[in-house]
């Protein structure tokens, strides 16, 4: 397996995957406005996004990882949040989530970064495991809340 940090000409292998990813918690597909979405992050440099391919194939994705940036005042360092993370069906349990994250903490790592940041839902608990096995640590000092912005 290979970890690559995605570009524009990856769009067309990198959208399906990410339409499944929508579709998987609960969104509407939108193929048109999800390509339009990761190509705007991708030609403003606005996230890092890591694909996994098998080591001969560069026509199949296994999974992709996105990463947004973002910065801790406290610690006066950058903060990576990562956003979005999907492995396509026939790739699970080949260990893909792991080594997409762990390209994604060696970025980190390279960028000075103080902390990565991942959220799930409470009731996921592979997802769980696997950010655990890889260091990641519920935070027991900051309670997280959201304001939905749309619709109030």
């Amino acid at each position: 397996m290979r970890i690559i940090k995605a570009t524009l000409e990856h769009l067309d292998l990198l959208c399906p995957l990410f339409v499944k990813y929508r579709e998987f918690y609960g969104e509407h597909p939108f193929p048109e406005s999800s390509r339009s979405f990761l190509e705007k992050r991708l030609r403003r440099d606005e996230s890092v996004i890591y694909l996994a391919l098998p080591d001969d194939d560069d026509s199949k994705l296994l999974g992709f990882c996105q990463l947004y940036p973002s910065y801790s005042s406290l610690s006066l360092k950058r903060v990576w949040i990562l956003n979005d993370i999907y492995v396509a069906e026939d790739a699970r349990r080949q260990l893909v989530a792991d080594h997409l994250m762990r390209s994604a903490k060696k970025m980190a790592k390279e960028s000075q970064a103080v902390r990565m940041r991942v959220s799930t839902s409470s009731n996921n608990e592979v997802a769980q495991k696997v950010y655990e096995s890889i260091g990641f640590r519920e935070d027991k000092e900051f309670k997280n809340y959201v304001l939905p912005i749309n619709g109030d």
